[in-house]
This record gives structure tokens, sequence and C-alpha cells, in this order.
């Protein structure tokens, strides 16, 4: 054992925190749901928020403070539930977010999938929160298992142990983790409006709204039938799972490897040699647009950084331009946009289609201006995705980096007093 730390129920602690259970802090309870479900009586009123545990998917892991919530309640429906006041720390106790801890940022009325600490006497709400959320994954694998849905009940709750160090301490670590997750959600305001500001150019740039500098003159039609080449692996050179290898120099492209529009190298599975020959028509290159016809129909990714060669399954066709007809990269953002799914809406209208055909796209047309403005207008977009990209790998870096440091301080690993 390290020196100055002891050995607790709540795992290894320094020796002036102590472990408190969380019956400890105030009143373990459960909301309450009004039944029948979806009764005009006690639901769609405006009396009092209410809060639900599917609420809770929508909330970032970093976002502990609930602000928003389903819907509301009548004046009646209230009193069929349980009203938690602003500032409670609440517990999803059953669902995908079982374990999951966030502070009311509002006075609702929660459903029956949810745990509240009530009248909290001890404790830094803030520092009890973060230090829930370090074991979600042990609850929900460990002491909500069982037969049926898994469920955290009150009293498995009330007995769940947190170290607990002095007051002061608690506080600073919880300001110290609370600065991550402002950093992290003003990375998620930011990647949300460079989202938008990109979709507001590719609808004006991809239809000609918007002209980018020195370009002008008439945008021309292109059609798929005329102007490009589909072509996907045939019937009969289907593969069995048998052949999906887990090593080798091949790859083998499917719809699931596509990743934010590009090919995922890292999940592609792999086939022999012979399979790869097979067909040189679905043998990979870079600039090649790719689109899903089987199952999730409609998704597209673009190939590049190609690791080695590469084939195809039989759910994605690989789309070329015949004679140079338009800019492959240009293409793609037009089958990422509102164009292309204008075109997929009409052609599976009231239908519960799951496939696309060839003679689908015999006419699916497009504008489009001279090579050079298409090329142009899809490195505008290209960079505003690196962009993008970039934003996201820092944001991930600090979500990494925020799960470490709950690990160390909320454990008195570090001290940070």
């Amino acid at each position: 054992m390290t020196p100055g730390y002891k050995l607790t129920e709540a795992g290894i602690i320094p020796e002036n925190w102590d472990v408190r259970l969380l019956e400890d802090l105030g009143r373990v309870v459960r909301g309450g749901s009004p039944r029948p479900a979806g009764d005009s009586r006690y639901f769609g009123g405006s009396f009092i928020r209410w809060l639900t545990v599917a609420a809770l998917t929508n909330i970032e892991d970093h976002q502990i403070y609930v602000t928003e919530t389903a819907g509301f309640l009548t004046e009646e429906g209230s009193k069929h539930s349980r009203t938690l006041t602003k500032g409670t720390m609440i517990i999803a106790n059953s669902g995908a977010t079982l374990g999951v801890a966030k502070i009311l940022g509002t006075t609702c009325c929660a459903n029956d999938g949810i745990a509240a600490i009530t009248g909290q006497r001890i404790g830094d709400k803030e520092f009890v929160c973060q230090y829930f959320n370090t074991k979600t994954k042990y609850l929900r694998e460990v002491v909500a298992t069982g037969n049926g849905q898994p469920n955290l009940n009150t009293e498995l709750i009330r007995k769940i142990a947190i170290p607990f160090p002095p007051i002061y301490e608690q506080r600073a670590i919880a300001a110290a983790l609370s600065d991550v997750d402002v950093l992290l959600d003003s990375l998620d305001r930011l990647i949300a409006k460079k989202r938008n500001i990109k979709q507001a150019a590719m609808q004006q740039l991809l239809t000609g709204q918007t002209r980018l500098p020195g370009f002008s003159g008439e945008w021309e039609v292109v059609n798929m039938a005329k102007h490009a080449s589909l072509k996907a692996r045939i019937g009969w050179q289907a593969l069995t799972t048998a052949e999906y290898l887990t090593s080798g120099a091949y790859y083998l492209v499917t719809g699931t490897d596509f990743l934010n529009g590009q090919v995922d190298w890292s999940s592609c599975h792999f086939v022999d040699q012979w399979r790869y020959s097979q067909d040189r028509n679905i043998q990979l290159r870079n600039g090649d647009v790719l689109l899903t016809k089987d199952g999730t129909i409609g998704k597209v990714g673009y190939v590049k950084n190609l690791n080695g060669p590469a084939t195809l399954n039989s759910g994605v066709y690989v789309i070329r331009p015949l004679n140079e007809s338009f800019s492959p990269l240009f293409f793609f953002y037009v089958l990422t946009s509102k164009i292309f799914d204008d075109f997929l809406s009409r052609i599976t209208a009231g239908s519960t289609i799951n496939h696309l055909y060839q003679k689908d796209f015999v006419t699916f047309e497009f504008l489009a201006p001279e090579l050079i403005e298409q090329t142009a207008i899809a490195t505008v977009l290209s960079d505003m995705d690196a962009e993008l990209a970039a934003l996201e790998q820092r944001r991930d870096k600090s979500y990494i980096i925020k799960q470490g440091m709950m690990q160390e301080l909320l454990t008195g690993r570090i001290r940070l007093v």
C-alpha cells in the first residue's frame, strides 16, 4: 500500500478521506409515473416540467445539468408523480442511460425510471455526481444485472460507496472537472455551428445560388445514366461470411465501413487474392465514390488514402465519371446534399424499399458547372470538412483527458490541495 493511502470499500483513497454511502448524503427516492401513460388528465399540460429517463439520452456525458425535459404534466398529473427541486442529483435506474447521474437545473416531475437524492445534507453535489459517473460501467455490468431488465432499485443505490474528501477538496475537484466540461460544451457548440455553416454552403454552392469569385457561365445537366459508370459485385460473385477475413492484403469494403463520408480502413475485413482479382470493375482507386444499395440505402463514401488493394462486397456501388464528365469529389458532395436526399425521397415514397437498382438512377440528374469550378467548390467544402474533423479530434482528445482526470482526481491519486 502506498504510504498515506488506505484500502476501503470505495477503493484505495487518501488517509484523510472518508467513505460515505449515498444514503448518508440524503434520502434516496424514486420518481413516479402517472398511469395510464399518455392520459390527457395527466400529460400534455403546462403545469410542471416532466422528465423521463429516455430524455437523458439526449444529454451529452459532459453536461451534468439537466435544463430541458420531454414535456409537461397537468396539475393533476403532478399529484401522481414526484416533484424534484432544482439542484437535486438524479440517477437513471433503468434503460439505455442506466447508472448515469445528472443534476437538475430546473424543478420538474420525474418518471419512475429516475432515482434522486432529496434533501442532500452533506457533500458537494457536482463532486458526487462526477464520481457516480465513473461507476456507470460497473453499475450496468455488475450491480444491476439479474433476471429480466437490468435495474438499479433504490436499495442498491443507497448502498453505493463514495470516497469522501474534505469539502474544500471536493469543491476543488469539481471545479477542475467543470472547467473541462465547459471546454467540451464550447467545442460541441462550435462544431454544431460549423456544421450548419457547411450545410448552408452546400445548398448555395452546389445549386449555383452562390458562385465563387471569378466564375461565371451556365451550368449543365449531368445525368447518371449518360455520364457515370455504376458497378457492383454481381450476384454470382457473392461472398459468404466465411470469406470475410480478419487479416490479409486485400481489403473488403462494406457499407458499415463508412465513417464521416470516408472509408475507415481500420474497420474493414479482407478477402483472398482471387476474390479481389475476380472483377476489375470493383477494384477501388482513390477518387472513387461509393454508395450503399442494400439495407441502409444511400450512405455515401469517398475513397482517399487507399491503404492497399481493395474491393467491394455486394451491397455497395462504385461510381465513376465517364469521359471526365464531372469531378468525383464534387459529385460526392452532391450525393451528401439535399439534392440527392430529395431524389431518394421521390423513389422510395410510400414504399419499404431497401435496395437501389441501377435503373433507379436513370432519372437522377443534377446541374454542374465546368470541371474547374466543380473542383473549386469541392475544395471549399473539403476544407470545411477538414476544419470540422480537427475540431472533433480536439473534442475527442479533451473528453479522453477528462476521463483520465476523473480516475485520478476522484480517487485521490492526484491531489489538488
